[in-house]
């Protein structure tokens, strides 16, 4: 069954059902739609789309923030057999414009958070046929969303569409580079359903809380363990802690993804009385999973003292393989928090040196899988994607380990160990450790270069609000890692992370690193 039948199958269903709720605290907003209302919504614009001229094969692109319109555009551009272009909302005008060039995309839609930077190089996108704006104070140059669906049929487009047809182009991240576009099948898709199902036991009576963007596979993939049973879904614009704990308690969510800043940030304000839990009807809320970057056991440990009766499970994946769940903790396993996991469901893994053979059990190499998720491969970039897709293997660029139990934990990028002196520094190690420090809020641990030995570990620490930290006092607090592993030298700043919660080292090495040499501590 294509994803898309998933979607036209619950509208039959659940006709009357609420399917997705918006919620934007900021503005004191709340919308929702039905099941049927989705379907409708999807139809009209998948219809609208072939009235343009769009084919199979051709790419639309949207950029959006998180609303109520996101997924039915996401899904008429599936049902037209074209291929979606979610666009990341961090982007710059001219990473836009790169991005839909590289994509060539058709037809652009987007929301009015963008109009500065879309009117800066319209002009200049030559491949984009026509723009399409949601949102109030439509611009001349564009057709408004809501017109354009008046003007289209709600009734099924009928278009074929085979399990191993095109579906969607993701950019990765770019935390190490350019950003590159992953090819996605629709096969990839329903396996991303399948395989999140598996593992967090979504049925119809559940209720998803979505505060990711949308853009991102992690966000989109979670949720779809919840349309494979027609469940509801929350899509909430802000992370306030009591925004959080608001909607969970009204919407009578039971499953929530958070990223790891977002718990920490709810620990926090429990701690500080900022909110009280007793404000709130929280006894439906099952399941907290976490996922797009290691998770401190410390949090876990915290998290567990204030929510026992919660179900965990941390969750790591790529775009490369259509999202999270190659990899899954899985809820039974919460005496092993540190570690990801074992192989998800329908999935392989294995751990090999730089010439792709295993390593020892306990030692540290790549972390390669296989499964049904697996990408394409890189559009359009047929070296790039030799360099990672090897006999069906994604190589991840991930170091890891395994330990006697066959748990898998992550030690950090492969780009990302720190070489001092030959020997290898992983800095994710050190992270955990800085983060476990009473006032740390994050904690970034990157290279700088140094004369002698190459380069060297410095930590770039995130205090807690109202707490006071020396470089001193952090030096002392980390005489007991390893001496080869204690950051050189300390920096206070803000740790910059991406929307889905990794951090952004290119910007602090350029930050912090560019054209210095250490100093000795």
């Amino acid at each position: 069954m294509p994803i898309t039948e998933m979607l036209s199958r619950n509208a039959r269903m659940y006709p009357d059902e609420v399917s997705l709720i918006e919620r934007e605290p900021a503005a004191n907003s709340r919308r929702e739609i039905t099941w049927l209302e989705f379907e409708k919504q999807t139809n009209r614009f998948t219809n609208a789309l072939l009235d343009r001229g769009i084919k199979q094969g051709d790419r639309v692109a949207l950029l959006m923030m998180n609303c109520l319109e996101w997924l039915p555009v996401y899904f008429g551009i599936l049902k037209s057999g074209a291929l979606a272009v979610p666009l990341n909302f961090r982007y710059t005008a001219p990473e836009i414009k790169k991005c839909v060039e590289t994509a060539g995309a058709k037809i652009l839609v987007y929301g009015p958070e963008f109009l500065e930077r879309i009117d800066e190089i319209k002009d200049d996108l030559n491949c984009v046929e026509s723009l399409i704006f949601v949102g109030e104070n439509c611009p001349e140059d564009a057709d408004n969303y809501v017109d354009v669906l008046a003007g289209s049929s709600a009734a099924d487009p009928q278009v074929k569409i085979s399990d191993f047809d095109d579906a969607a182009l993701y950019f990765t991240s770019g935390t190490t580079g350019t950003p590159k576009p992953i090819l996605l099948t629709h096969a990839n898709l329903v396996s991303a359903c399948i395989t999140e199902n598996s593992h967090h036991r979504q049925c119809h009576e559940d209720s998803f809380l979505c505060i990711p963007p949308l853009y991102h596979t992690g966000a989109k993939m979670h949720w779809f363990g919840s349309l494979i049973v027609g469940s509801k879904a929350v899509l909430l614009r802000g992370v306030e802690p009591k925004w959080i704990l608001e909607a969970v308690s009204e919407e009578k969510i039971t499953i929530v993804w958070l990223l790891v800043p977002w718990a920490q940030d709810i620990l926090d304000a429990i701690e500080s009385k900022e909110v009280n839990l007793k404000d709130y009807q929280l006894d439906q809320w099952r399941l907290m999973h976490i996922g797009a970057q290691p998770v401190p056991p410390s949090l876990i440990i915290r998290w567990k003292k204030v929510f026992p009766n919660h179900l965990y499970d941390t969750n790591y994946g790529l775009s490369e393989s259509t999202g999270p769940g190659c990899v899954h903790l899985g809820i039974e396993n919460i005496h092993k928090v540190g570690a990801i996991g074992k192989p998800g469901f329908n999935w392989e893994m294995q751990i090999v040196n730089d010439h792709g053979k295993l390593v020892p059990r306990g030692k540290v190499g790549e972390l390669i899988i296989r499964g049904p998720g697996v990408m394409k491969g890189y559009y359009n970039n047929p070296e790039a994607t030799k360099k990672v897709l090897k006999d069906g293997w994604l190589y991840t660029g991930d170091m890891a380990r395994e330990d006697e139990d066959g748990f898998i934990y992550l030690v950090d990028r492969k780009k990302d160990v720190v070489i001092m002196g030959g020997e290898n520094i992983f800095p994710v190690e050190i992270e955990e450790f800085l983060r476990a420090h009473n006032d740390i809020k994050d904690a970034a641990v990157i290279g700088m270069p140094d004369r002698r030995l190459g380069e060297v570990p410095v930590a770039v620490v995130e205090t807690k609000p109202g707490r006071i930290l020396t470089e001193k006092m952090v030096i002392e607090f980390c005489q007991d890692l390893p001496r080869y592993k204690r950051p050189r030298q300390v920096f206070f700043d803000k740790v910059p992370r991406n929307p889905t919660g990794k951090i952004e080292k290119p910007k602090l090495r350029e930050q912090f690193c560019s054209g210095d040499i250490a100093k000795v501590v």
